[in-house]
């Protein structure tokens, strides 16, 4: 309990509050962590469309006859 009472009064009011990345931005470690996991899931929904979008165009729309691939 010492430790925690000596932290407390060291750190005043940032006690409890996360850290930040740098101490001019103001964006929290968990804040970046969170961003990178959205833009990672977006990246993959970005190329599974691609594919099926190239698929449809190379292979079903040919297949069934909506349009040729010259």
């Amino acid at each position: 309990m010492g430790e925690a009472k000596r932290r407390k009064t060291a750190l005043g009011e940032k006690y409890g509050q996360e850290a930040r990345i740098l101490p001019w931005v103001p964006i929290t470690k968990s804040q970046s962590e969170k961003f990178v996991q959205w833009t990672t899931k977006g990246a993959w929904i970005g190329i599974i469309l691609t594919v099926i979008a190239w698929i449809t165009i190379r292979f079903i729309g040919p297949a069934f006859g909506w349009w040729q691939v010259v």
